[in-house]
């Protein structure tokens, strides 16, 4: 499915050091197997003392479990964080670059940073400064992606290398934006299976920023756990919906030319080849008011089965929904003005964009309202046929709209994958 492959992490952890760490090496236990067997030393531990318990080697060493071992590799022909399967915690967040600084100082950064996420990635410890976060785990399928907005060419004097696509965005009616927690010069996407290897890459790569970036805004999210339900399936959001159903596959044939720059003879610079745009958007869910609502009067809003996410004219999720079809007074099943509806690419000429979203909840407002919703990001080759054409339909009839509102907005160009021995971007800062 993704050209990022996902694999088991390295035997050991640039982590290890120290002079007890360095004990347990001569034995040829690694850290991580010693901590993933602590059942089979406890009882040595506690009957022997600690010395003897640390140097004993354990009868059979535990791996980490999944969860943590599972690899994402950092080169590839795409940025990792596109491709790959939702994660179980996101954070996005904006720079801005500093005062005088500018394509010099950007190149420097995104040096640094993409050496961080490669060693992140691989389970290491960061290059400088490591805070030990996550010393314990394996890199839990972590993924660092990166982006430019429409502010970033000026500061650096590359306007002429500045895709048409990334345009600002028109206006929409369900706007609402707060222009502080909007837009920025880059962008970055963290996602992981574990919060603290989550956070630990936030917090390495706001360090790595130094002088020649500010944060402008950041944003937490979550999405289920993986293993969290018997198979896998469509996430659910916070509204109890499955969102996703109709996410365009790696497997279908046109798949690649809606979502990446192709790599040659395109209108997008040449830089941008095997890229992609991303729009995020923070839109809060008015929840109490969407609970108010039957699960009916919800299903007729959104136009899907809430327990199967089914289409209203029947079947199973993946089945094709009847437009045309109608009940015994004649009425449409799936209302006119449905959100699934409305989004369907053959009602949009054939637009289409990969949503991978986190859910989000930063607390309860004073009068009590959650301030929870959705920081989706989608993907796609031209944010103009992709985003733009579809939130326009939206914007003339949606049934969700009044349930949500947008409330912060950016648009990002994001290269295509770094190959070995090159940092992302370095084909536009050094071209």
């Amino acid at each position: 499915m993704a050209d990022q492959s996902i694999k088991a992490p390295k035997g050991e952890s640039a982590r290890n050091g120290g002079s007890q760490e360095g004990a347990a090496q001569t034995e040829g236990i690694s850290r991580r197997l010693l901590l993933g067997s602590a059942g089979a030393t406890g009882l040595v531990l506690g009957a022997a003392g600690g010395a003897v318990g640390y140097a004993a080697r354990p009868a059979q060493a535990t791996p980490l479990a999944s969860l943590g071992a599972d690899q994402v590799m950092f080169h590839g022909k795409h940025q990792p964080g596109i491709l790959q399967p939702l994660q179980a915690r996101g954070h996005v967040v904006a720079f801005d670059l500093a005062p005088g600084a500018g394509r010099k100082e950007a190149a420097a950064l995104l040096r640094r940073w993409s050496e961080t996420a490669r060693r992140l990635m691989e389970g290491e410890a960061a290059q400088q400064d490591d805070t030990d976060v996550a010393r314990d785990a394996g890199p839990s399928s972590l993924t660092i992606t990166f982006g430019f907005g429409h502010s970033f060419f000026a500061r650096t004097g590359l306007e002429k290398q500045r895709p048409v696509a990334l345009d600002p965005l028109p206006d929409f009616s369900s706007d609402q934006l707060d222009k502080a927690r909007s837009n920025g010069d880059l962008w970055v996407q963290i996602g992981a299976n574990d919060a603290l290897v989550a956070f630990h890459a936030l917090r390495a790569i706001q360090k790595d920023a130094g002088r020649a970036a500010k944060v402008r805004w950041q944003m937490n999210g979550f999405n289920r756990s993986p293993g969290a339900t018997s198979h896998p399936m469509t996430a659910r959001n916070l509204m109890g919906q499955m969102d996703g159903t109709r996410n365009p596959k790696p497997t279908e044939a046109d798949f690649d030319q809606r979502i990446f720059v192709p790599p040659s003879g395109s209108k997008h610079p040449a830089w941008m080849a095997n890229g992609s745009y991303a729009v995020v958007r923070r839109i809060r869910m008015l929840l109490d008011d969407w609970e108010q609502l039957s699960v009916k009067a919800q299903e007729e809003v959104i136009g899907r089965r809430k327990s199967d996410g089914a289409p209203l004219s029947g079947g199973t999720e993946t089945t094709e929904m009847d437009l045309e079809k109608t009940d015994k007074a004649g009425n449409l099943v799936v209302p006119i003005n449905a959100h699934a509806r409305i989004t369907r690419p053959d009602q949009n000429g054939g637009a289409a964009m990969l949503r991978r979203p986190f859910s989000y909840h930063d607390g309860i407002d004073t009068d009590g309202v959650p301030d929870a919703g959705l920081l989706f990001i989608c993907w796609q080759a031209d944010p103009l046929r992709g985003f733009v054409t579809v939130q326009r339909k939206l914007d003339r009839g949606d049934a969700l709209s009044k349930f949500i509102r947008h409330e912060s907005s950016g648009l990002f160009a994001v290269p295509g994958g770094a190959a070995e021995g090159e940092y992302v971007g370095q084909r536009l800062l050094e071209g």
